[in-house]
């Protein structure tokens, strides 16, 4: 038996509370399902800048009545202190995702980046310390790693940031640090390497490379590569995030106070990513026949991003159940009947 496998029984016999902020998001809202589906008391936070009304109702109708009836929602905004208090009151375990996530966005307006993800990071840092929560787990990012060469990316070696959103998720790290030593504070970070899956939003500027392909590939639109397509990425289902963050939460005290890679460490070209769509949507029934366009490198991105998950392995009991074609296969379903209603 895995250590997942131990931890949701153990969650099922003695239930917790906790809070998930940006339970409206893509990540958020998948963790809702599964803690309530644990019959967990959930408490969500969300201000719908980035998340959806319909992914919280997609999860009302996964889960029973029973299970639904143990989350409470909080419509705020995590740059409100006196929303943050009140999200943490009662709360074990922090699941902190709220954040303005995109590279590009936060080039355009690195402001607003900031304000959410490391002044709003600080409020419920402060919030979750006050409250004297179990645990603290924070959405961190890959971008931590910049400009660094090294594959694959281990935990201890960064560079320099490459672009503002990089910054504020390696702040985060930071002060995430400062408390545990100042305060005692136990959190713990989660270096995620392009997550995706069902309620990943498809549509906007902002949207990341698999939900936005997909979709324009359902209605026959031109799909852009930046660049030559032999970019590659580590991509990770949105079940293995789900598994880790409920690992982290709930681990000892020996391994909190560091930060993890999220991943399945392995490395996938853009090119081949565009296949592998194409051929689980004519898997599906749905025929592409166009091929890509391809344009200049995008400002901020790495050429290459690999994980080094040993250490989530080891320390957490992490064993991702999907790898990228396993995942793009289950996700696409919930793909072909979003975009297509």
């Amino acid at each position: 038996m895995t250590r997942y496998e131990k931890v949701k029984q153990t969650l099922q016999a003695n239930p917790k509370t906790w809070l998930i902020t940006g339970v409206a998001g893509f990540i958020g809202s998948n963790l809702l399902e599964t803690l309530l589906q644990l019959n967990q008391k959930v408490v969500g936070l969300d201000n719908f800048a980035t998340g959806h009304q319909h992914n919280l109702d997609e999860v009302k109708g996964l889960v029973s009545e029973a299970q639904w009836n143990n989350f409470a929602f909080i419509e705020g905004d995590i740059r409100d202190t006196n929303a943050c208090k009140e999200a943490v009151s009662g709360v074990d375990y922090v699941l902190h995702q709220a954040a303005l996530g995109s590279v590009p966005r936060s080039i355009n307006d690195p402001a607003t980046t900031n304000a959410t993800n490391i002044s709003g990071y600080l409020n419920m840092l402060v919030a979750a310390r006050d409250e004297g929560v179990a645990s603290f787990t924070y959405a961190a990012s890959s971008s931590t790693y910049g400009d660094h060469p090294a594959l694959p990316k281990v935990e201890e070696n960064i560079g320099n940031p490459l672009s503002p959103y990089a910054v504020t998720k390696y702040v985060n790290e930071l002060y995430a640090d400062v408390f545990a030593r100042t305060y005692g504070f136990k959190a713990i970070g989660l270096r995620y390497f392009n997550v995706f899956g069902k309620r990943q939003d498809p549509d906007g500027a902002y949207a990341a490379v698999i939900p936005k392909w997909t979709a324009s590939a359902i209605k026959n639109e031109e799909i852009f590569i930046n660049g030559d397509g032999e970019t590659s990425r580590d991509f990770c289902f949105i079940e293995n995030t789900v598994q880790i963050n409920i690992l982290a939460a709930t681990a000892s005290d020996e391994a909190k106070n560091n930060v993890y890679n999220v991943a399945v460490g392995d490395r996938t070209t853009l090119n081949t990513l565009f296949g592998a769509i194409k051929t689980a949507l004519t898997e599906n029934d749905v025929p592409v026949g166009m091929e890509p366009t391809y344009r200049d490198f995008r400002a901020g991105d790495v050429r290459h991003s690999q994980a080094d998950i040993s250490k989530s392995v080891n320390l957490l009991g992490y064993v991702p159940e999907y790898r990228i074609l396993e995942g793009i296969k289950k996700a696409m379903p919930w793909y072909i009947g979003f975009i297509g209603r």
